[in-house]
This record gives structure tokens, sequence and C-alpha cells, in this order.
């Protein structure tokens, strides 16, 4: 099951705000053994948020949302993530409840809007000022502020998802020298037909001498990475290239 993110906010694609969620989760599914297969930054514009929201719903990805979920005119994400789903906002009575508990009258006429939740979504607690997250199938809405918005999504993981948490994910690679990455595309494309269970990766780079090497590795768990790696080294003997462990 794909887990990605969508970072959501101007702010983040004019540079007004640097994102800080992408490192995090990448670090707080490692240490459940999970792996982050894809990231979306997408602007506050409905109908692009309608489009990821509506894509996202159709693969059945599970999806932390950062930002968009406050009550300004600017805050697109209940909306756009109802629309997508095609189903109507209502006030989350639970929602609503802790908003007036934590702001009293001054709860109406703005804030309370934070309670205006797509139609059976459920709320996720959030530890820092209370006004809760939601969740509407496997797409999480979180906030932007990285100190509410990691405790509440690392809550999800632990809560939701925890049986995901199965093969320990693994990844080895070699040092290529001296070999174009062009001479091991062929092998390349019969070694990812023969393993679609296992990721092939070729990173080139340029050494400060001059030449070239290549990073060659694979990524999956602990069992198909040792025999594809053993394969790689296989290969890489036979045909006289030189390389080293990579570390």
């Amino acid at each position: 099951m794909s887990i990605g993110i969508l970072v959501i906010g101007d702010e983040i694609l004019s540079g007004r705000r640097q994102d800080k969620h992408l490192s995090h989760v990448i670090e707080a599914l490692g240490q459940r053994q999970l792996r982050l297969r894809w990231a979306r930054f997408v602007g506050d514009e409905t109908a692009a948020l309608i489009r990821e929201f509506r894509a996202i719903r159709d693969r059945g990805d599970i999806c932390f949302s950062f930002g968009g979920i406050g009550a300004t005119p600017d805050d697109l994400t209940r909306p756009c993530i109802a629309e997508a789903f095609e189903i109507p906002l209502r006030r989350h009575p639970e929602a609503q409840a802790i908003i007036e508990e934590r702001f009293g009258a001054e709860a109406y006429p703005n804030r309370i809007l934070m309670a205006d939740l797509p139609q059976g979504a459920e709320i996720i607690p959030n530890p820092v000022n209370r006004i809760p997250g939601f969740r509407i199938g496997q797409i999480h809405c979180l906030p932007g502020f990285p100190n509410m918005a990691w405790p509440m999504m690392e809550w999800v993981l632990d809560t939701y998802y925890a049986q995901l948490n199965r093969d320990k994910p693994a990844e080895a690679s070699v040092l290529v020298h001296g070999v174009p990455e062009s001479v091991l595309i062929p092998w390349m494309n019969s070694f990812t037909a023969r393993h679609p269970d296992l990721k092939l990766f070729s990173l080139p780079r340029f050494t400060e001498n001059g030449g070239t090497e290549i990073e060659l590795g694979i990524a999956g768990n602990e069992t198909t990475v040792r025999d594809g790696l053993a394969e790689i080294r296989h290969m890489l003997d036979s045909r006289g290239y030189r390389y080293s462990e990579y570390k």
C-alpha cells in the first residue's frame, strides 16, 4: 500500500516558508519500517487540490495532507476534499464541542468553521492546541504547523496502520568504477523484468579526478535484497568491472 504526502500552500511554492514535512515523514515512516512512495506540493488553488484529492482517492493510497484546514479564505482543504469525494461539508459534533470548549464565545462566528468537515469524517486529535485534524477514507488532513502535524501523523500511523509494519525494508548497493551507465542499461532492463519485487536504482556521479562511478543498488525486503545484490556482484565479476562496497 503506497504512502504519500501532499503539502499545501502558496507560501511553500513561493519560498516564503520552507517545507519541513518531507524529511520528517521519511524518518517517521522509516522508524516504523515503512517507506514514502510519493510527495506532491500544491498551492492554494481549488481546481488543483480537487484533482489531487480525487486521484489519491481513486488510487486508494494512504495520504498525509499538511496545511489548509484553518478557517481563512485561503484554507481550501476541507471544501476541496469534500468536492473530491462528492460529499457535503457538515458540522462535526465532536469537533464543534472541542472548538467551543477551547474558545468559548470567541468560537463564533469564524473559528467554528474548522468544525465543518466532509460528511463521515473522523477527527484526528491535536495534542498541542486541541483543534483536530480529520480523516476521510485514507486521506489524513493535518495542520501545516510541524509541532502539531507530526505527532498527529504518528498517532495515525500507530492507531490505524500498525499492521503495515511487516517485512523490514532493506537497501544495498555497490559503487561501480569507470563504467558508463549506458553500458549497464540492457542488464538493468533484464534484471527489473526478472525481479519485479525489487526496486533497482542507478546513481551516476563524477569523481574528483574527472572519472565516473555509479552507485548501483536495490531496495526491497531483506531476503530479496540479499539475493539481488549477489546477482549484481556476479554480473560485475563476470564482466570484469571494478567495484567496491558502498558505505
